[in-house]
C-alpha cells in the first residue's frame, strides 16, 4: 500500500516534470525567432500631425484627411513560421534574405531606410511647394545608390548611400543620365565609375550585368534616385519617428500642398503610398499587400498606388475599397478631384 502510494507520487512528479518541460518547449518555440521575418499591416494613419508647414491653413474638405500607412518588419517566431494560422492577418512570411541580404545587418538596412525616409520628406517637400507656385531650387547632385543587388558584382564595390558622379568620362547627375550612359555598354563590360561615398571621391570598376526586365542592356544592378541640394522658401518639417522607407513621398506631398490651402482630399479619407521623384513621378514600392490591409482597416474612401504591377496586387486585397493607380503627383491630384464626383 505505502509502495503504491510513492509510485503514484513519482508518477504525479514525473507527469508534472514532463509537463513543464512540453510548456517551456512551447513557449521557446512561440517567441524563439526563426530564419524567417514577417510583413505585417499597420492601420494607415493621418499624416497631417506628423507635418507642419510655414504659414500653414487648412484647405482639406469636411471630414476628409490625407492618410500614409507603414509595415511592420520582424523576425517571425518558429510558430509562425510553421503554423501560418499563427500570423497576423494579412501578414507574409519571407525568407531573411529578402529582409537582411547576406553580408549586411538589419541595423544597416534600418538606417538605409531611415535615410531614404529622410529624402523622400525633403523630395515631397520641393514637389508639392512647387505645385503651389513657391520658388524651389533644386541642383542635381548624381545618382543616389538606395540599394545593390546582392548577386550583382557590383554588390562588393558599391554601397547604399555612394553618389555616381560619372561613367567612364560621361557626367551623370541624375538617374536618367546614368541609364543613358549604358546604352552602349553590353552586359558583362566592364565600367569606371566616379563616386562620392562619405565625402569622399572614388573611382571604382564595375562589371554590369544583363537587366532582367530588358534582355541585351546593360545594368550595374542598383535602385538609385535623385541625389540634390534643395532650397525651399519654406521651412517644412516631417517627422514619422521611427518609420524608414521611402514610400511615404506620396501621401507626404498631398499632404504639404492640402495645408498650404489646396482643397486635395475634397472630403475623403486619402490614403496613399508611392516614392516621389523630383520630377514628381511616383515609383514602385513593396509591402502592398499589407498596405492595403492597412488602408481597408482605416475605412479609407481610397488608396493610391504606384501604377503597374502596385495596383495590380492592391486590386487582389482590396475588397471593397476603391485602388487609384498613379504615375505622378499631378495625376494623383486629377484623379482625387475626380474622384469628388464619384
Amino acid at each position: 500500500m505505502v509502495c503504491s502510494r510513492v509510485t503514484r507520487r513519482w508518477l504525479h512528479v514525473l507527469l508534472w516534470g514532463v509537463a513543464t518541460i512540453a510548456a517551456v518547449a512551447v513557449a521557446f518555440s512561440w517567441f524563439a525567432p526563426s530564419r524567417e521575418y514577417l510583413y505585417a499591416p499597420n492601420r494607415a494613419s493621418p499624416v497631417g500631425d506628423k507635418v507642419k508647414v510655414e504659414g500653414e491653413r487648412s484647405g482639406g474638405g469636411k471630414g476628409g484627411a490625407i492618410y500614409y500607412v507603414d509595415v511592420s518588419v520582424r523576425p517571425a517566431t518558429w510558430l509562425e513560421s510553421v503554423l501560418p494560422f499563427l500570423r497576423p492577418d494579412g501578414s507574409t512570411l519571407v525568407p531573411r534574405d529578402t529582409v537582411v541580404p547576406h553580408g549586411s545587418s538589419f541595423e544597416e538596412r534600418r538606417a538605409e531606410g531611415l535615410r531614404a525616409m529622410a529624402l523622400s520628406e525633403q523630395t515631397a517637400a520641393a514637389v508639392a511647394l512647387k505645385q503651389a507656385g513657391y520658388d524651389v531650387v533644386v541642383t542635381p547632385l548624381g545618382a543616389l545608390v538606395e540599394g545593390v543587388a546582392t548577386d550583382a558584382p557590383a554588390a562588393k564595390v558599391l554601397h547604399a548611400g555612394d553618389v555616381i558622379l560619372e561613367v567612364g568620362t560621361t557626367r551623370t547627375l541624375t538617374p536618367n543620365a546614368l541609364r543613358r550612359s549604358l546604352d552602349d555598354v553590353h552586359p558583362g563590360d566592364e565600367v569606371v565609375l566616379q563616386i562620392k561615398r562619405d565625402r569622399v571621391m572614388k573611382t571604382v570598376t564595375v562589371r554590369t550585368i544583363d537587366s532582367p526586365r530588358e534582355p541585351g542592356h546593360a545594368v550595374i544592378g542598383i535602385r538609385c534616385t535623385q541625389a540634390a541640394r534643395i532650397k525651399l522658401p519654406l521651412k517644412v518639417d516631417i517627422d514619422l519617428g521611427a518609420v524608414g522607407g521611402p514610400s511615404a513621398g506620396l501621401p507626404f506631398a498631398l499632404d504639404i500642398l492640402q495645408e498650404l490651402g489646396t482643397n486635395v482630399d475634397h472630403g475623403k479619407r486619402v490614403v496613399a503610398t508611392g516614392e516621389i521623384g523630383l520630377d514628381g513621378s511616383i515609383s514602385p514600392i513593396g509591402g502592398v499587400k499589407q498596405k492595403t490591409y492597412g488602408a481597408r482597416r482605416a475605412g479609407a474612401d481610397v488608396f493610391l498606388v504606384p501604377a503597374g504591377d502596385n495596383a495590380a496586387e492592391a486590386r487582389r486585397y482590396a475588397g471593397n475599397l476603391r485602388i487609384i493607380p498613379v504615375k505622378s503627383f499631378q495625376q494623383a491630384l486629377s484623379a482625387l478631384a475626380t474622384a469628388e464626383a464619384n
